[in-house]
């Protein structure tokens, strides 16, 4: 189980979109999909702020390792843009790793993020994710931010 957080202040962490701004949730570290019964790491760098029942010392170990596994080339792809490029993912079988390889291009990149209201996280034990403070996103959630 990981201790789930919105650590950067976006509308929605991990657990996105079940959990909203300020919240914090208990969850497992694998959760299975609801459509496929595929199993997927359900952790990220800036919305795990630890994992249960282990140290400190061995959270932090835990977690990287577990976010070199992610990150490994096998399991990435690279999108290509092109103009009137669309992209989609399944946040609830995908990580997303931003590049920070693009300083040396000289291009205006504009993102627009969309974040439909999901499910909530159910892990391999069959336990849901849990909120433990905060308020879930709703389907009237907006979110503005600035560039």
């Amino acid at each position: 189980m990981a201790r789930h957080h919105n650590a950067v202040d976006e509308p929605c962490q991990i657990h996105r979109p079940s959990v909203g701004r300020n919240a914090r949730a208990v969850g497992g570290v694998v959760r299975v999909h609801p459509e496929t019964g595929e199993r997927a790491l359900f952790v990220s760098p800036g919305f795990v702020s630890h994992i249960l029942d282990v140290t400190p010392r061995e959270s932090r170990a835990l977690q990287q390792l577990l976010y070199e596994r992610l990150t490994r080339p096998e399991y990435t792809v690279r999108f290509r843009w092109e103009p009137g490029s669309v992209a989609f993912w399944d946040n609830r079988a995908t990580a997303h790793l931003a590049p920070n390889d693009l300083d040396h291009l000289d291009v205006a990149r504009r993102l627009h993020r969309v974040t439909l209201i999901g499910d909530v996280p159910v892990g391999p034990d069959g336990r849901e994710s849990e909120l433990i403070s905060g308020k879930p996103c709703a389907a009237d959630h907006r979110v503005a931010v600035s560039t």
